[in-house]
């Protein structure tokens, strides 16, 4: 068996690097194609049912409010009911056919449970389902003094969207619907500050990417990597603070746009905006320089910051 590996690590390098070099070239031309096919025929969202988690604000919001400008039903989730009732008004007003408001903490398994259910007797069926409820919060692991009181960035960006589509697969399988999962750059980022953070969407999208592999094709699910989109958690204090305020923030609606064709064409994968994807490269192909630049940039920052906080 060593036998094995031995002559596993002298070939499987070189086969690889050869099979990429044949056979990766076609590939980009089919993807290229591919794409254009989905996109002069993708899906007409227009009297179908869609639920979405964290709608009451940012992303979740102006997602409703692409849904609705393409005349879908609407179910919206979240903890704030007022404000749940305000994007359902406006979601109306763009043309949504129907809006039903429930209120659900997604990170109950029991508020999941019912949340699908209240759905499904007001519409009927679900044909896409919109994982997008997530919460952050900041600060070095090392200064952290009480360690559970980031237990709920998991709870909810993780399991929230676990426990949801849980229930809702029965109920997609049936209309072969489409999953949209809401995760974030910071999945293969490892910007400091936002440890938990990033490891609840890394978490996210391993789960989704086994999801779709377990479905085969049965459901679709596109996996969404936002970067820096204007809302209640990338606000000016946070952006500041870690140091992502060099970023140029991109407008919400802009990538909600963006979400919800993706979604309509049946992307695997969309990185918003799509220049973010660059930083991917530069960490596989050097690591050390990435991670060196990183801590530069975001830790030396923080610390200064917290100094001139107790000066």
């Amino acid at each position: 068996m060593e036998l094995i590996h031995d002559v596993l690590n002298i070939l499987a390098p070189p086969v690889v690097f050869i099979f990429l070099i044949l056979f990766y070239p076609p590939y980009l031309v089919y993807q290229f194609l591919s794409y254009m096919k989905k996109s002069l025929t993708k899906e007409d969202v227009r009297g179908k049912v869609v639920l979405i988690t964290g709608a009451s604000s940012g992303i979740g919001e102006h997602i409703a409010y692409e849904y609705a400008k393409r005349g879908a039903r609407l179910v919206l989730a979240a903890r704030r009911e007022d404000r749940l009732l305000a994007v359902a008004d406006k979601a109306l007003k763009l043309g949504s056919l129907d809006v039903k408001v429930i209120r659900a903490d997604v990170a109950k398994v029991e508020d999941c449970k019912q949340l699908i259910e209240e759905a499904l007797n007001h519409f009927g069926h679900l044909d896409h389902l919109v994982n997008n409820a997530g919460i952050e919060r900041h600060g070095l692991f090392e200064d952290i003094n009480q360690i559970t009181d980031f237990v709920p960035i998991m709870d909810i960006n993780f399991w929230g969207s676990a426990y949801c589509t849980h229930f809702a697969v029965p109920h997609l399988k049936k209309t072969k619907g489409k999953i949209v999962v809401i995760a974030s750059s910071a999945s293969w980022s490892p910007t400091p500050g936002l440890n938990i953070y990033n490891a609840s969407k890394a978490a996210q999208v391993s789960f989704f990417e086994t999801l779709r592999t377990e479905f085969g094709g049965s459901i679709g699910v596109t996996i969404v990597l936002p970067g820096v989109i204007e809302s209640e958690m990338a606000n000016s204090v946070m952006l500041a603070q870690s140091g992502l305020g060099v970023l140029p923030v991109e407008s919400t609606g802009r990538c909600a746009k963006a979400i919800v064709n993706s979604a309509c064409r049946g992307d695997m994968f969309l990185t918003e905006p799509s220049w973010v994807g660059v930083g991917f490269l530069q960490k596989v192909l050097c690591p050390e320089l990435f991670e060196w630049t990183y801590h530069q940039h975001f830790v030396k920052r923080m610390r200064k910051l917290m100094k001139e906080k107790l000066v």
